[in-house]
């Protein structure tokens, strides 16, 4: 007689459709096991163990070749006067989506104490100063996740949920289309898919849980969103809007001012003069996209940022204006900030 068990193994592993997703699972979880050999997950330090600097991070890649990370302390200040409220430090992550994760996992395993995560592009520009947005974020509560979430629903579930995708760019030199597989992959019975923008906001919180994963719902999470149409606008938003402990602190925003074309195509309108106005009104620290060299961004540097082809100053610039002199070429004490008007 034979074995039911055995003749249900042998039908499922030769049912071509659980090639590709089990590869992928397995390719993860070798991922996974060498990263901890080789010390990627390292417990983070204890973020009181000493007094907290504000770290600036960012992921922009220098001429210089020992890292990426350009930091400048600040001390317990607020504004110009001392202070016992710390201000906020955030972590800046400038690139494409590749190599996110691992950029991710390395500040924290620097131990840099920062609050918020935030992620943006080189299409990406601000629209305030940085000691403006700093003035902002010391007021929020330090356990909001700036991250524009929706469920999918529908139709959307068997258009974006279930095709099983494979992009050559991940493995290859230059840019290349995805390739759409025949197989579809099951829809999920115990969460719901979310959807929504891929720049976010994330707290220090958040992302150790993202990373370490203790219940292991994220790394659950993420082997769904193997394989998966723009992982980086569902991975996040999925994990944080079915977990309790972090459900109710996503406020559904991206801090940017993003322009679509109605209806909306893949890809952003490029923004320009005609829509300076729209960007001030909206409010956003952010903007994207622009194109480089666009003439928006000298009306952005003179009339938002303070600046003309120099540092948008800040309380740390205390060198002379007159004649033209740049006031930032006169460092002063940079544990200091100071919003503008």
């Amino acid at each position: 007689m034979r074995n039911p068990l055995s003749r249900h193994s042998n039908r499922v592993f030769n049912d071509s459709k659980w090639i590709i997703p089990f590869l992928a699972s397995l390719l993860v979880s070798i991922t996974l096991i060498f990263s901890a050999i080789f010390g990627f997950f390292k417990a983070p330090y204890d973020r009181y163990h000493h007094q907290l600097p504000f770290d600036i991070i960012s992921f922009a890649k220098t001429e210089v070749s020992n890292g990426y990370f350009v930091e400048s302390s600040l001390n317990k200040v607020l504004n110009t006067n001392s202070s016992s409220f710390e201000p906020p430090r955030l972590a800046y992550l400038i690139s494409g989506t590749k190599g996110d994760s691992h950029r991710m996992m390395r500040t924290l395993q620097e131990s840099l104490d920062w609050d918020w995560f935030i992620n943006l592009s080189a299409s990406d520009y601000p629209l305030v100063t940085q000691d403006d947005l700093l003035h902002v974020f010391s007021n929020l509560s330090r356990n909001l996740n700036f991250i524009e979430h929706m469920q999918i629903t529908g139709w959307k579930l068997n258009q974006r949920a279930r095709p099983i995708v494979v992009d050559p760019g991940l493995y290859l030199s230059k840019k290349s289309d995805i390739a759409w597989t025949t197989q579809r992959r099951s829809l999920p019975t115990s969460f719901k898919l979310f959807t929504g923008s891929a720049w976010v906001a994330l707290t220090r919180t958040f992302a150790e849980y993202c990373i370490w994963g203790w219940d292991n719902f994220p790394r659950t999470i993420l082997m769904y969103y193997t394989n998966f149409i723009s992982s980086p606008e569902g991975y996040f938003h999925t994990v944080i809007c079915n977990t309790n402990e972090f459900r109710s602190t996503a406020i559904s925003h991206d801090l940017h001012y993003i322009a679509w074309d109605t209806p909306p195509k893949q890809h952003p309108i490029s923004l320009s003069m005609k829509d300076f106005d729209k960007m001030v009104k909206s409010n956003a620290p952010f903007a994207r996209k622009f194109h480089k060299n666009e003439p928006v961004l000298d009306k952005i540097d003179k009339e938002l940022l303070g600046r003309t082809g120099r540092f948008a100053p800040g309380a740390w610039c205390i060198g002379s204006s007159e004649g033209g002199a740049d006031p930032c070429s006169v460092r002063g004490d940079d544990s200091v900030f100071r919003p503008g008007p």
